[in-house]
């Protein structure tokens, strides 16, 4: 019988872009009951990468993470095969305002939304997810990311077009695989094709980023105040 650490390891690479390392599979079977069927055991490797910091639990490969000059801006356009998983570590929606995007990140923190006008309830599921998070993500945009790839490297995406489960809304620490993508100039350029949203959240990440994002836009509102 094939090694379960194969086995999952190329599981999750085919069907989520995600390689876990071996040492992090290894310690992860170790709290598992040996008599877990191995789809189960694939399924919850799966939700706790989703949930992990990915710079400790992805494999480092070159095929899986960004080019070392992937900043270099004399590069003009060039394409990324991938697939590269990232997490997701800051979002803006560069159409609103500083006042809109405090506004926009209190009314999620009070189980809000909006669809067009109307305000609506968002409900968590058991995953953490927002039930209407795809309708909250789509308002907006387009959207800046700051992304980080398993290796540590930090680089900057912005939406080409919409993506679902791109928004103020969604989770820090949310996994995305990229393929084929394309690194203009050092930037990250995000569209449909060649980015798949998969979810999961780092609760630490989050609510720093929370509450340092409201305090990073109230102090840009009073020093432009100041200023003028």
């Amino acid at each position: 019988m094939s090694n379960p650490t194969t086995l999952i390891s190329t599981q999750l690479t085919t069907t989520k872009g995600l390689t876990p390392s071996e040492a992090w599979l290894t310690t992860f079977l170790t709290t598992q009951r040996p008599t877990t069927p191995l789809p189960a055991l694939t399924s919850t490797a799966c939700f706790r990468l989703l949930a992990s910091d990915i710079t400790t639990s992805l494999s480092q490969s070159p095929t899986t993470c960004f080019p070392p000059d992937v900043h270099n801006a004399n590069i003009k356009e060039r394409k990324v095969a991938g697939p590269i998983a990232l997490q997701v570590l800051a979002v803006e929606d560069m159409s609103k305002s500083r006042w809109e995007q405090i506004e926009a990140i209190e009314a999620l923190e009070r189980g809000e939304g909006t669809k067009g006008r109307e305000i609506i309830r968002v409900t968590a599921t058991e995953e953490g997810d927002e039930e209407r998070g795809g309708a909250v993500a789509k308002i907006g945009g387009p959207h800046k990311l700051a992304l980080q790839d398993a290796i540590g490297s930090r680089v900057y995406g912005i939406e080409l077009k919409g993506v679902e489960g791109v928004g103020v809304g969604m989770s820090m620490g949310c996994k995305m695989v990229l393929r084929n993508v394309v690194v203009a100039r050092g930037m990250v350029l995000l569209e449909p094709g060649t980015v798949t949203v998969l979810g999961g959240k780092i609760e630490g990440l989050h609510k720093a980023w929370k509450e340092g994002r409201k305090a990073e836009l109230r102090a840009a509102i009073e020093a432009s105040e100041r200023g003028g």
